[in-house]
């Protein structure tokens, strides 16, 4: 089997997922380069991870002729997405892009049209799609042996300090494209639609409750409306516990993710007794779907490499990223306009381009310190 060659382009914190993800299928793939316009930043990336035999660049422009270069990943500023990931697939690479994949819904739709036209490959990272709970609960809401969907709700909870947003391209409309909600609960609402689909409306508020160096909302929330279903959605960076959850409340019992599980029947008088065998019953059929062998960008990573090789289909398109991007922004407007906005979202919307988003959207507080680099370990919540 012919080893994938790739490339890695930007050395920020995200790009350790995706390099030890190819590391971990040396048989499959093979990293030749890795790029960012801070060449030490790059180098010292590369020697971090043993990649000795790498080229390290810091323009991009450097790579799109290489014919040894099969696929890129894009691990910039989701301002930036967009160019990149065109050029890429124009000169013949298949694109991992990292979430939010674009800056707004035209750009999204101009990376798809990209896709169509070139016959590439555009995937966007939805590692908590290859979760073991997850997926389980996935196989379980479509076999329908929970019965419908009545209510869910999401809580994409994070902590943030004030410094976060010292980075140069953080807390801007202009650079990072929106807040939490868009760069940090993408993850839960790509997973919504991931196991319940789209939404008929939204209705939201936003703020800035507690980042004065960001011109970004750092906490929203969102009611949404399905075909007999609500949702909810909750997204703080201000939360001191990060406990993340999505709770589905269905007919048959109330299920979450991270695993857990509640079922009921109702006695005479309408109240209720806890159902050990429904429960015993769920629990066995959550138990015997079998563990993914892979999780996180591990999973999708293999995935993409198995796409390209014609083993598999593609499970995780540039569709899907914009399918996230257009209730975010469906969120962005409801929030500024003070009204419920139906899906799926009007081309003619000033929220449909990034352009028309800036004139509009409200600039909590003025960005005054910026820096190159933040050094520093990423910490995660919980789940």
């Amino acid at each position: 089997m012919k080893r994938i060659g790739v490339a890695i382009i930007g050395c920020g914190n995200i790009a350790k997922n995706h390099v030890e993800a190819y590391l971990a299928f040396p048989d499959r793939c093979r990293i030749l380069a890795v790029c960012d316009i801070y060449k030490d930043k790059a180098r010292e990336f590369a020697a971090r991870y043993a990649l000795r035999d790498v080229d390290v660049e810091e323009d991009y422009h450097e790579l799109l002729s290489r014919a040894d270069i099969d696929l890129v990943s894009i691990c910039l500023p989701p301002s930036q997405h967009c160019q990149v990931s065109m050029d890429f697939m124009q000169a013949g690479k298949d694109v991992v892009c990292e979430k939010p994949m674009a800056a707004s819904l035209e750009e999204a739709d101009r990376m798809n049209r990209m896709a169509e036209q070139t016959g590439r490959l555009l995937s966007v990272i939805s590692q908590n799609r290859y979760k073991n709970d997850l997926f389980k609960v996935k196989r379980l809401l479509d076999s329908r042996v929970l019965g419908r969907v009545l209510m869910v709700r999401v809580n994409s909870m994070w902590y943030r300090g004030s410094n976060y947003y010292d980075l140069w391209w953080r807390g801007t409309w202009e650079n990072e494209g929106g807040g939490c909600t868009l760069n940090h609960s993408v993850h839960q609402i790509d997973l919504l639609n991931h196991l319940v689909g789209k939404p008929l409306s939204v209705l939201s508020v936003f703020d800035n409750l507690n980042h004065d160096n960001s011109e970004v909302e750092d906490a929203s929330i969102s009611i949404l409306r399905y075909p007999r279903m609500l949702a909810q959605i909750d997204v703080t960076l201000c939360d001191h516990d990060e406990k993340q959850e999505i709770l589905i409340i269905t007919e048959k019992a109330t299920i979450s993710v991270p695993w857990s599980l509640h079922a009921v029947r109702q006695l005479p008088n309408g109240f209720f007794e806890v159902d050990e065998k429904a429960m015993a019953a769920i629990q066995k059929r959550f138990d015997a779907i079998p563990d993914l062998m892979h999780e996180g960008h591990d999973g999708q990573i293999l995935n993409v490499l198995k796409a390209i090789s014609k083993e598999e289909a593609l499970e995780v398109s540039g569709y899907d990223g914009r399918n996230a991007l257009e209730l975010i922004y469906a969120i962005y407007q409801s929030a500024t306009e003070k009204r419920e906005v139906e899906l799926p979202l009007d081309r003619n919307s000033a929220f449909y381009t990034k352009e028309g988003m800036l004139r509009v959207v409200p600039k909590f507080f003025k960005k005054t310190k910026s820096v190159d680099n933040l050094s520093g370990e990423i910490t995660l919540g919980r789940n």
